[in-house]
């Protein structure tokens, strides 16, 4: 049986409480849902001596438009929610199909959008027992110092597994943080670091608040796929997410892709609006580009053998997936998860 560590349990009922109880003791974590944490608990990949629940803080709970028409989404708000939401679905299709495809349903009831977003990185050389690791001699990002990816590898790669994060990124969506110093606002975007250890723009004492989409074009439509073995639970062996953005005329005007789960932090696929930009979805031309589009995809992603499942057939997966995915979008359909 793996047991809990001992540690503190704090329930703040405030952001302002909360904030103070993370800053005053070091080493201290906050919990939201707990459905990753508790079980990285477990394995002693992290020892907290206080867990500062956000449980009861009902400030960071909850879906809204503001009058500039962007969405609001609490940090707290669950992730069945999220994917349930007539907001969310309408506002930002892919960050619904997104959630809806995270874990089983008992896990969506309990984990949150804040608590995905800021998914720990995960490897298949880490995400163990301590006594798996401890007979394994360790990793650079616990206990150890060396890399089992990468061979000699100066840097962490365990690999981005948070499937909201992609769209949200397709999807140009703030952040808006709390820590000790006051309130602060990032791109997310500019949130990733390519650090396997810790991959965020994130002091260990600030805590997430609420993700803020702004209003999409009226044209606006996207999907989400995603690779895993099974159909339900499991995290993403690729994850990708696409925004396609119509004119009046029906053509292409804006288009983004993302894909998560191949590296330390979500990866944009870069020159695809000069490959789409005009073309009509449902013509040749449409999915002539698509598939240039894919195959520049296959190009630039080069996964690693970083999570469960043989890196070649997750790279060969990858213009399956695009296509796939840039098509659903196209066509205004629900999220890609073949198995």
């Amino acid at each position: 049986m793996l047991r809990l560590p001992k540690f503190e349990l704090c329930t703040p009922h405030t952001v302002a409480e909360a904030v103070k109880l993370l800053a005053e003791c070091p080493g201290a974590m906050l919990v939201a849902g707990g459905t990753d944490l508790v079980p990285n608990m477990k394995h002693e990949l992290f020892t907290p001596p206080r867990l500062v629940s956000l449980a009861n803080v009902r400030e960071l709970r909850g879906i809204c438009t503001r009058d500039d028409g962007s969405l609001v989404i609490g940090a707290m708000t669950s992730l069945a929610d999220v994917a349930a939401s007539d907001l969310v679905r309408a506002h930002a299709p892919a960050l619904a199909q997104a959630c809806s495809l995270i874990a089983g349903p008992q896990l969506r009831t309990m984990g949150t959008l804040g608590g995905n977003v800021l998914l720990d990185t995960r490897c298949q050389w880490y995400n163990q027992t301590y006594f798996w690791r401890q007979a394994l001699g360790f990793c650079m990002k616990k206990d150890g110092e060396v890399c089992h990816v990468v061979k000699g590898g100066k840097n962490c790669v365990a690999a981005a597994s948070n499937d909201s994060a992609p769209t949200l990124m397709t999807l140009g969506a703030m952040l808006d943080l709390v820590g000790p110093s006051g309130p602060r606002s990032v791109p997310i975007d500019e949130f990733w670091v390519a650090d396997g250890i810790y991959n965020k723009q994130l002091a260990k004492d600030e805590l997430l608040v609420s993700i803020r989409v702004p209003k999409p074009p009226a044209g606006h439509r996207g999907a989400y796929g995603k690779l895993r073995d099974r159909g339900s639970i499991d995290f993403p062996l690729l994850g990708v997410a696409v925004r396609l953005d119509l004119d009046a005329s029906g053509a292409v005007e804006h288009v983004d892709i993302v894909v998560t789960a191949l590296a330390a932090q979500p990866k944009r696929i870069t020159k695809v609006l000069e490959l789409l930009r005009g073309t009509r979805p449902g013509t040749p031309q449409f999915d002539e580009s698509v598939a240039q589009a894919a195959a520049l995809a296959h190009k630039q992603c080069k996964p690693l053998a970083n999570i469960p499942g043989d890196a070649d057939y997750r790279r060969e997966m990858v213009p399956v997936y695009v296509k796939r995915t840039l098509h659903a979008a196209a066509r205004g359909e629900g999220p890609v998860h073949h198995v």
